[in-house]
């Protein structure tokens, strides 16, 4: 699980579906809105509380957005409460939950080498498509419209030179920079192996 504080009032939480698995949960168990759940949101605003030192009480907006087969990102706005409602707090966390979906993947890569070694592995694996990004020293590469039966094959392999990237897509898209728009891996492998 990582943390990101966006401002004085929010949060970004990261799990990995290695975090829900290791909690005994999936992400179908957000859907259910299982005591497992519940049990884990609190546990991460527990964390977020002591490491960013906020006190959250009261209501917080939750907007959950799925990553397919990276996880998920959380964001965690706590909503400013009047003096009198503040009065009548009794420690009670009410939540309002927004799910939204997404099946694009995306890795963060520290140098070219790992992105260009990477792309040999899924052409070999008969992987194809993606574009590549840059953005505050990192690469990025942005796999989407994979075929589901091909989606943890793409993971596995992504995950052995990079890691699952907590940014925003369309912050990617608005504030990077695109180095290959489409077919990345093909011409990764084409321009750079031999």
């Amino acid at each position: 699980m990582r943390l990101e504080r966006l401002t004085n009032n929010k949060i970004k939480i990261f799990l990995t579906i290695d975090d829900l698995s290791d909690r005994g949960l999936t992400k179908e168990d957000i859907w259910k809105d299982s005591l497992k759940w519940h049990q884990l949101f609190h546990d991460m605003l527990e964390e977020a509380s002591e490491e960013f030192d906020l006190e959250i009480i009261g209501s917080v907006a939750v907007e959950i957005f799925s990553l397919h087969a990276q996880g998920m990102v959380m964001i965690v706005t706590m909503i400013e409460q009047d003096e009198d409602e503040e009065q009548f707090d009794d420690g009670i966390i009410e939540m309002q939950v927004t799910v939204d979906g997404s099946e694009d993947i995306l890795f963060e890569f520290e140098n070219i080498d790992d992105v260009i070694q990477l792309a040999k592995r899924l052409l070999d694996a008969g992987i194809e498509g993606g574009s590549l990004h840059f953005m505050n020293d990192h690469y990025y590469l942005l796999m989407n419209g994979i075929l589901p039966d091909e989606t943890s094959k793409t993971v596995s392999l992504m995950a052995e030179y990079g890691v699952p990237s907590i940014l925003s897509i369309h912050r990617l898209l608005e504030y990077g920079n695109e180095i290959m728009e489409e077919r990345a891996v093909e011409s990764l492998v084409h321009y750079f192996i031999k």
